[in-house]
């Protein structure tokens, strides 16, 4: 059994997309709705009529958390720009970024701890639990970036075109 057919024998076929490539991992996109936490947070505030600034000051008592999460979210909004441009006709720079997708995730998880460490020990607007509770959801996080087979085929594979018959 070839190195190739190996990697893959534990897919069907409907784990495979129209370019015949593997479909991107579950636990991708957790790390990336994680990362982009924030902005998810400000689309449900805009969609709520009647008080948009209750749900984001319920998730983020202080506004400065909502920010800090906005810009660790950027880099999410990277890696969402690539996915949604990953075809067989995008641009090199794209082909080139996808491969360190997960090295952008990891950044935008250590960036967003870092700044959750700063708001706890220099402005102390968090508790110490919930720097405890973000620690353990980072590093969870970073570990199933790195435990899963599956993206590791995701970021070795980018779409070609597939020749007609």
């Amino acid at each position: 059994m070839s190195q190739y057919s190996k990697k893959y024998q534990h897919y069907s076929v409907e784990d495979f997309d129209s370019y015949d490539c593997l479909k991107l991992s579950k636990r991708f996109y957790l790390v990336l709705l994680f990362v982009l936490r924030g902005y998810l947070v400000w689309l449900l505030s805009i969609t709520n009529m009647r008080d948009r600034i209750s749900i984001i000051s319920w998730i983020y008592p202080e506004t400065s958390l909502f920010y800090l999460s906005l810009i660790s979210g950027t880099v999410g909004l990277f890696v969402l720009l690539m996915i949604s441009l990953r075809r067989p006709e995008a641009a090199n720079w794209i082909k080139l970024s996808w491969q360190h997708s997960r090295k952008f995730l990891i950044a935008a998880l250590f960036f967003d701890l870092f700044t959750h460490a700063i708001v706890f020990f220099y402005w102390q607007l968090i508790s110490v639990e919930w720097l405890i509770m973000q620690v353990i959801i980072t590093v969870t996080l970073i570990v199933l970036c790195y435990n899963s087979e599956r993206v590791t085929i995701n970021l070795t594979e980018f779409p070609q075109k597939i020749p007609e018959k």
